[in-house]
């Protein structure tokens, strides 16, 4: 398989990209002075590099209810509660992001909530498999 390398055309479609998928093709083609499907072509070529791996969008969560947002720094009992802990991990709703970590802890989770009883019955779970150091967020930058 050959290697893609993006040029300098593509660096500025993907920052348009980046800045707003929601772009159409047609779009992003006046803003790099090609035609959509010029774009739409170079865009499949990132897409089957792996240069885009998909699309996202930004949304406020408190505009739903999520009003608390907190990180969990997770401390394992032991190296034998790893498979049942990412499965617990995965399955609940409220955990938005984990990653598997170096350094203090095993692993550092994001979680999104609507109240202080749902992030408790959370936490009381997450004792089968070990202790935690939450953090919440009062703000983000």
């Amino acid at each position: 398989m050959e290697l893609f390398v993006p040029d300098e055309t593509d660096l500025r479609i993907l920052h348009h990209l980046i800045e707003d998928s929601s772009l159409t093709h047609k779009e992003i083609g006046q803003l790099v002075h090609l035609t959509g499907q010029a774009v739409g072509a170079r865009v499949r070529k990132m897409q089957d590099a792996g240069i885009i791996e998909g699309y996202t969008l930004r949304w406020n969560p408190e505009k739903i209810g999520q009003t608390i947002h907190a990180f969990t720094t997770v401390f394992l009992n032991s190296g034998t509660t790893h498979s049942a802990f990412q499965t617990f991990a995965r399955e609940h709703s409220s955990i938005v992001e984990i990653h598997r970590v170096s350094g203090e802890g095993c692993y550092w989770m994001r979680v999104r909530m609507s109240s202080q009883s749902e992030l408790n019955a959370m936490l009381d779970e997450l004792t089968k498999f070990g202790n935690y150091k939450l953090s919440f967020s009062i703000g983000e930058i």
